[in-house]
């Protein structure tokens, strides 16, 4: 069922918390402080191993495209550039999205066999995922960024350029679509759903996980090359109120699903709609921005954000706060 009845009744609920998703937490596997971390830890060798194994065909393209190590050294992001170094952009970021392949792999192997986990338990509050939440949020999230690259198309022509190729796009569409939502699923089941939880266990409410999942979450995306371009404090406060707003939806919905759906939007619809110099994914996408407003992108963010969870929250009646408090 979609909405079973709720136990946690502030008279008979034994638990320290009022939100499905954080007892989950709490009642499935083995929750030892030393178990989250062996997780963790498991989930970072994953995403390191596969980065030795994609580092020998992009240092390779690299090299013979004439790049010395000592540049590489210096600024190892044009590794990921796939036109200083000559390499197809799909094929590139099919090696940036394997990282995450590699780091959902071993999590998940970590999470069976030391915590006794599946990843089910760490991505919903409820007995299985409710993928029409995923696709229902998907929706919403496209839409808006449709609407909006429409708007900014018609605002101002000159800053987007069309650069749209059949067959390199057809390419851009068939990666995309495959890696992205591994992608972003492994962001969110890690930051909104593992961390979420663990946290919970620590601080016993909501809203220290919040607070500390969205502000790794930025820290995450630190290095970043739009991070490089327009600086810490420009981008930190987006990354931040991005992580911030998944993880809130998170706990009021007491499950990922509709997190996941707006992540997995966010980047798919991104990186095939517009690319610019600066875009931690160059790809082949149908425009090319000539000038970038990170200011102006974060207010109009900040105006899609508000919009999809009048949206979701009208749909989804997501106004117990308790959730978030306790």
């Amino acid at each position: 069922m979609e909405n079973p009845e709720i136990i946690n009744t502030e008279s008979k609920n034994p638990f320290p918390f009022n939100n499905l998703f954080l007892i989950k937490g709490l009642t499935t596997g083995n929750n030892n402080a030393g178990f989250y971390m062996l997780s963790m830890v498991a989930a970072f060798l994953g995403y390191l191993t596969f980065q030795l194994i994609m580092l020998v065909p992009l240092m390779a393209a690299a090299t013979s495209n004439g790049i010395k190590t000592e540049t590489i050294l210096k600024d190892p992001n044009i590794l990921f550039n796939p036109d200083a170094i000559g390499m197809n952009r799909s094929a590139v970021l099919a090696l940036m999205m394997g990282m995450f392949v590699f780091t959902l792999l071993f999590f998940a192997i970590a999470i069976k066999y030391i915590q006794k986990k599946t990843l089910t338990s760490v991505i919903t509050g409820f007995d299985k995922i409710r993928w029409k939440r995923y696709f229902f949020s998907f929706g919403i999230w496209t839409a808006l960024l449709l609407v909006f690259t429409v708007i900014s198309y018609l605002l101002a022509p000159e800053e987007l350029v069309l650069k749209f190729d059949a067959s390199k796009f057809a390419v851009l569409l068939i990666v995309a679509i495959i890696f992205i939502p591994i992608q972003t699923a492994t962001e969110e089941i890690l930051f909104r759903g593992f961390l979420m939880q663990g946290f919970g266990l620590a601080f016993k409410n909501g809203i220290m996980p919040l607070i500390i999942t969205s502000v790794l979450f930025g820290l995450m995306h630190g290095t970043n090359p739009e991070v490089k371009e327009h600086g810490l404090f420009i981008m930190m406060p987006y990354y931040i109120f991005f992580g911030a707003f998944l993880g809130m939806l998170t706990l009021l919905d007491e499950g990922a699903e509709l997190a996941m759906g707006i992540h997995c939007a966010n980047n798919l619809v991104s990186s095939l709609l517009v690319c610019s110099k600066s875009s931690v994914l160059q790809t082949d996408a149908i425009f090319y921005t000539t000038t970038e407003n990170p200011l102006g992108e974060f207010i109009g963010w900040i105006i899609m954000a508000t919009i999809c969870f009048f949206i979701l929250f009208k749909k989804y009646k997501l106004s117990n706060w308790k959730l978030i408090r306790k």
